[in-house]
């Protein structure tokens, strides 16, 4: 897989690049945003992001990748811990984030389970109302247009349409999507679902309060 490291900090970049040069990865590095653009648009398949880059704020990039219907999976290095500054970088188009300093082993997982893409039946599909979830092309429409939806994102749809309306519990989904069903990772969760639900239309993932979420609708 072709990796993109953003950061500004020449120790880091060095530990991040051998971590996932090891696992197999083609990795390249930018040290701001402006070289981050040009190598986004000769292509890239991940992105470990530092928030605080030289020439602005790493989820400027994150906003514009996502506003452009990008859903190449984003993952976000930051010093910062505080709870709203997660939630910003996920309502951004993040998929996950990494506090810094970070154990290489956690990065090492954390770009596995984003890279992570299961084999899926042609055909298999998902209707509700309006709303089409295309997932072997991954691609999600809501009354004929289009929607932009993350890799992580899809991964949480993708669990809960291979139930057919069955409930999925909240610690499956965090062992299956984040590979922990740690704090941050159950944090993680609620922001997605809420941001589901406002892409796609509130009635689509059901919460079962006490067991889990289920996806409304059937195959077509």
């Amino acid at each position: 897989m072709k990796v993109l490291v953003i950061d500004d900090e020449a120790e880091v970049r060095e530990v991040t690049t051998r971590a996932l040069s090891l696992d197999g990865h083609v990795v390249r590095e930018a040290v701001d945003l402006q070289s981050a653009r040009a190598a986004v648009d000769e292509g890239v398949e991940l992105i470990v992001l530092d928030l605080r880059l030289p020439d602005g704020f790493g989820l400027t990039l994150c906003r514009e990748l996502r506003a452009a219907g990008s859903t190449i999976p984003v993952l976000l290095l930051t010093a910062l811990s505080q709870v709203a500054t997660r939630v910003e970088g996920l309502d951004a188009g993040a998929d996950d984030f990494l506090a810094k300093p970070f154990a290489v082993a956690e990065l090492r997982a954390r770009v596995r389970a984003l890279a992570r893409r299961g084999h899926l039946p042609s055909g298999f599909a998902h209707q509700f109302e309006d709303v089409h979830l295309d997932f072997p092309a991954r691609r999600a429409t809501k009354a004929g247009k289009e929607v932009p939806v993350t890799p992580r994102e899809w991964s949480i749809l993708e669990l809960l349409a291979r139930r057919s309306g069955r409930v999925v519990s909240r610690d499956e989904l965090l062992e299956s999507v984040w590979g922990e069903a740690s704090e941050s990772a159950a944090s993680s969760l609620e922001v997605l679902i809420a941001r589901l639900r406002r892409k796609l239309g509130a009635g689509l993932i059901r919460t079962m309060r006490g067991e889990g979420y289920a996806l409304e609708g059937k195959a077509p």
